[in-house]
């Protein structure tokens, strides 16, 4: 209610000394990781911090960090995905195109591919109209070994 009718959210930022994508995509790699890139099919282990662009920057998912009101529960673990599965939002899966394990790329999603309107926006930010800021940390290939 405090925030209704102001200009805090914003809809597309547009930053000089980033990236940008055809889809709109906005990236700026803090940290260049080594080793391949993933390839679809791939599983991936992320750590990430999403942040709301506008409202002061306000936190809406991190792991072991102080957390927005968006989400409930205790610390969340390193995230796994599979690269090309639809298992997150299409700005993440684009994200990962190019990066290296130990790399950190600074992503400005755009509304279109932050939280489309399926089963994915039940668990972003509210509303999902803005602009979101994410800081992804690809920390590795996720490797599964099997002991007989």
């Amino acid at each position: 209610p405090a925030l209704r009718g102001k200009d805090y959210g914003k809809t597309k930022m547009s930053y000089p000394d980033y990236t940008e994508t055809e889809s709109g995509l906005q990236y700026k790699d803090l940290r260049v990781g080594e080793g391949p890139s993933p390839k679809k099919g791939e599983t991936v282990v992320i750590d990430w911090d999403g942040y709301t662009i506008g409202y002061y920057g306000r936190i809406f998912e991190a792991r072991n960090k102080t957390k927005g009101g968006s989400f409930e529960g205790g610390d969340k673990e390193f995230f796994k995905f599979k690269v090309g599965s639809g298992q997150v939002i299409p700005a993440f899966e684009e994200a990962m195109t190019g990066m290296r394990p130990g790399g950190v790329r600074r992503i400005i999603v755009p509304p279109d591919i932050g939280y489309p309107n399926n089963d994915l926006n039940k668990l972003g930010p509210k509303p999902t109209t803005f602009s979101v800021i994410y800081f992804p940390e690809f920390r590795s290939f996720s490797i599964f070994l099997m002991i007989i």
